[in-house]
């Protein structure tokens, strides 16, 4: 789904677990291949941002979110087009991170976290992780 100003509308979620957020790297064969991301995806017509988001996690990762908070959203530019991203931080879940899609996942403890490995549009939310929620 696209905004008014034709950005992509994104959902990407700060999953939380012992203090640390969870990172995906994106799988050989999608745009951006290799590169680390917060998961989530695009929102399909008529679906709220939080329904959005647990659909993704669930569908490429096999959990259900279900404490989650909007927490901010960013718009970023790539070559291919604007995407609008909400990010909402995700505090408690059910089931396993189990990747649907062959993709590597890590753990990372705010403040070590190497966010040069993280999509560009992610370049200043790996660093605001260190602030208190």
């Amino acid at each position: 789904m696209v905004d008014a100003s034709g950005a992509l509308l994104v959902v990407a979620g700060v999953v939380w677990r012992d203090g640390r957020f969870l990172g995906v790297e994106r799988p050989a064969g999608k745009a951006h291949a290799g590169w680390w991301e917060f998961p989530g995806g695009k929102v399909e017509p008529g679906e709220s941002l939080a329904a959005a988001l647990v659909r993704e996690l669930e569908e490429e990762l096999s959990f259900t979110a279900t404490r989650l908070a909007f927490w901010r959203e960013k718009r970023f530019d790539y070559p291919q087009g604007p995407v609008l991203l909400h990010f909402f931080h995700v505090t408690d879940f059910t089931g396993e991170v189990i990747p649907r899609e062959g993709q590597r996942f890590a753990w990372f403890t705010p403040g070590q976290a190497d966010a040069s490995i993280f999509l560009p549009a992610n370049a200043d939310i790996v660093p605001a992780l260190c602030w208190p929620l």
